[in-house]
């Protein structure tokens, strides 16, 4: 099952305070970037968060949980944390200084 256009608009729009935030479709689903880092996906319209140590220290006790067959536990949130837009924000911020920078991209062959 796929993520709704709606749900990742609407993760995005949570998201905004962190800054320059955006989202890409992939398989039905999103990806969302932070400073061109992946640092979430919606998965059949819920918000998975990578994780970090930093975001593990900042959460608590997150609930994990496989975004989708064979990955790796993300961060699970639920609806208080996406609620709580200044504290999403935030996460987010934490989770991408933890992750390495994009690979610049190679030029098309011709």
């Amino acid at each position: 099952m796929g993520s709704s256009q709606s749900t990742a608009d609407f993760m995005l729009d949570q998201m905004s305070l962190a800054g320059t935030v955006s989202a890409r479709k992939m398989f039905g689903e999103y990806g969302l970037y932070y400073e061109g880092r992946m640092v979430a996906v919606v998965c059949d319209d819920q918000l998975f968060i990578k994780p970090t140590d930093g975001g593990r220290e900042y959460i608590g006790t997150p609930t994990e949980m496989q975004p989708f067959p064979q990955a790796k536990p993300w961060f699970l949130m639920d609806g208080e944390q996406l609620e709580d837009r200044a504290w999403l924000a935030q996460l987010v911020r934490i989770t991408a200084s933890e992750l390495p920078a994009p690979a610049p991209k190679k030029p098309k062959k011709k």
